[in-house]
């Protein structure tokens, strides 16, 4: 009786295995299937979906449905729920903190109106916003550098404007971008050569760069294949949708301006700085934003400043502006360089760079920068909203050493957690998250195929801690913005840094600095945990489905009763969704939600709204 019992409990669990293999191959089946709708449709590549999901090798010991009785006692069977609707077809570019129409009214004054100022809680939009129509997924890297679909950003005006300078060019269904800019028409690589003939770019020295007034980020995209990740940005302006461009051809940008507030990154982050024609007035308020890019460069780090009013005595007839002005204005850049213990290293054309010096404290005994103003004010990571200053901010010494080249720095403990500058994170919590992070991104890429394929470019991790979800899918196929949410218990961002990553601060009851559909893959861990009773999980589920493409993924992990309330409100925003155990088996309280969302765009049925 005992072996019949065993035979028969042993046939009902294959039967049970069966039945969730086959649900996990539709699943896939049907991802696959929303990869390709939309044009396929931009590129070919979301065709592997299907074929990677071929024969559903799921691992033996990973179950993808949850353990708990009722989704852990959670019962929500007598509430309805909630079918978000569309927005009205003009939203289709909504940019929530940089809304032209509310920006508009605040202060010209110091590009005060260009920064960032959200939107009340009775004013946030609750609908979906629609893609436009004929919205096609983007090519893929590398292909996207250099073209992308014109339903996706329909906007010529750039190709007017800068027609001479070969930022754009509109050629039947799509924008080419040939890889010019202003200062260097001829082309990026030319001009990023020059550079290299200064600074040490090719040997991994230089890995994180910032491009002040970025325009279409040309300059960022030509860095990647030499190793180089630029966090680059613009404001919302006039010459449209240039961030819009730039993360359409997959090169990290957010939107952003040097206005009044501190930018969102934190102190010694940057290995370099780049403004090329970028027309901020580094010279005035006693240097204001030369003093804030260098709290943001390390010891070490390069500042590139290419066009007027550098050599002015060669250029003033071209650039057609008084030379008076001019020589003033790079008396006033050259005075403010000195003060802040930058060495020009360089000045040829119209371009000169600067190095920030590894021993500043000497520098600043001599006579001549003895009256520099040190900031006295506590934690220089705390930039969040905060304004700028006028005083030069102090950075623990540095040595040269300090830093590994990429991609060793990668791995390598960052000098924040070694001289514990990171309360509560040690050598060997580092070396554990690390551990950890590679397991559960391996965990993804059974349960996400096409994780690594090439199909998703703009990667977000929207609590990245110390960055390991991010360093373990590090490849030439993806890039990854780190956010570290203002709210949390540890200003990590600096450690993301010292890695070789990029990212931001940022407070998830906001909307993000970026355009609607810019990224392809969305990760949160602990999120909404964060999150709870801080702001409604709504509003921040609406604005990971303002950012993310139509057939982009999220992937959230969580404690299950929070991702059970999560999966409820999802269900009416048009993603499909699946609730996962916890690799290492049900009786883990933490789970994964792994979502999709569906393909739409204005024209299509269902997809108009009033609101």
């Amino acid at each position: 009786m005992a072996n019949k019992s065993t035979l028969g409990e042993n046939r009902t669990r294959n039967y049970v295995s069966i039945f969730i293999i086959a649900g996990m191959c539709c699943f896939f089946y049907l991802l696959g299937a929303w990869q390709r709708s939309g044009f396929g449709k931009g590129d070919s590549i979301a065709v592997e979906v299907t074929k990677s999901s071929e024969g559903c090798n799921i691992l033996p010991n990973l179950n993808f449905e949850t353990h708990h009785g009722g989704e852990a006692g959670v019962d929500d069977s007598d509430s309805q729920i909630r079918e978000f609707k569309p927005c009205h077809a003009r939203y289709t570019d909504y940019t929530p903190c940089q809304d032209q129409r509310r920006a508009m009214k605040f202060p010209r004054e110091s590009m005060n109106y260009r920064e960032r100022h959200c939107p009340p809680d009775d004013k946030k939009l609750h609908c979906l916003i629609p893609a436009p129509k004929g919205y096609v997924t983007p090519f893929p890297w590398p292909k996207s550098r250099d073209y992308v679909p014109f339903a996706n950003a329909p906007y010529k005006s750039l190709t007017v404007e800068k027609a001479i300078q070969n930022w754009v060019q509109y050629e039947g269904d799509v924008f080419r971008f040939p890889g010019g800019g202003t200062q260097f028409p001829q082309g990026a690589d030319k001009y990023i050569d020059q550079l290299a003939s200064v600074i040490p770019i090719e040997n991994g020295t230089v890995r994180t760069a910032l491009d002040t007034g970025c325009g279409v980020a040309s300059w960022g995209a030509y860095l990647w294949k030499r190793n180089v990740i630029a966090m680059s940005f613009a404001p919302r302006d006039s010459h449209q949708a240039q961030v819009q461009f730039a993360l359409e051809r997959g090169v990290p940008a957010v939107i952003g301006v040097l206005g009044t507030i501190k930018m969102p990154y934190p102190s010694g982050a940057f290995d370099m700085a780049h403004c090329s024609r970028c027309l901020i007035p580094w010279g005035v308020n006693d240097g204001l934003y030369m003093k804030e890019v260098d709290r943001v460069l390390r010891p070490g780090g390069y500042w590139v400043l290419s066009g007027p009013p550098i050599n002015w005595k060669a250029n003033y007839q071209a650039w057609q502006r008084p030379k008076e002005d001019l020589e003033e204005e790079q008396n006033k850049i050259e005075e403010v360089a000195k003060l802040l213990c930058w060495e020009k290293k360089s000045e040829k054309d119209e371009t000169a760079i600067w190095q920030k010096r590894f021993d500043a404290d000497s520098c600043r005994a001599s006579p001549e920068n003895s009256g520099a103003s040190i900031c006295q004010s506590g934690d220089p990571d705390d930039v969040w909203y905060k304004k700028m200053e006028t005083c030069i901010t102090p950075y623990e010494n540095a040595d040269s050493d300090d830093l590994k080249p990429f991609p060793d720095r990668l791995f390598a403990v960052p000098s924040r957690i070694s001289r514990g500058s990171v309360p509560g994170v040690s050598v060997e919590s580092y070396e554990d998250d690390k551990r950890t992070w590679r397991k559960h991104v391996s965990a993804y890429k059974k349960i996400i195929k096409i994780l690594d394929s090439g199909r998703f470019r703009n990667v977000m991790d929207m609590d990245a801690g110390l960055g390991s979800f991010g360093a373990a899918l590090t490849s030439p196929k993806m890039w990854v913005m780190n956010v570290v949410p203002t709210i949390a218990d540890k200003k990590t961002l600096g450690v993301v840094y010292e890695r070789g990553m990029i990212g931001i601060y940022h407070d998830w009851c906001e909307g993000f600095s970026t355009y609607p559909r810019t990224y392809d893959l969305i990760h949160a861990n602990g999120l909404f945990s964060l999150y709870k009773n801080k702001c409604d999980f709504e509003d921040i589920l609406l604005e990971m489905d303002r950012i993310l493409r139509p057939e982009g993924a999220v992937i959230i992990r969580d404690d299950v009763d929070v991702l059970v309330k999560v999966k409820k409100i999802v269900g009416g925003m048009r993603w499909s969704t699946k609730l996962m155990d916890h690799e290492d088996g049900p009786l883990i309280p933490e789970k994964i939600l792994v979502g999709v969302k569906q393909y739409w765009a204005v024209g299509d049925n269902n997809s108009t709204s009033t609101q």
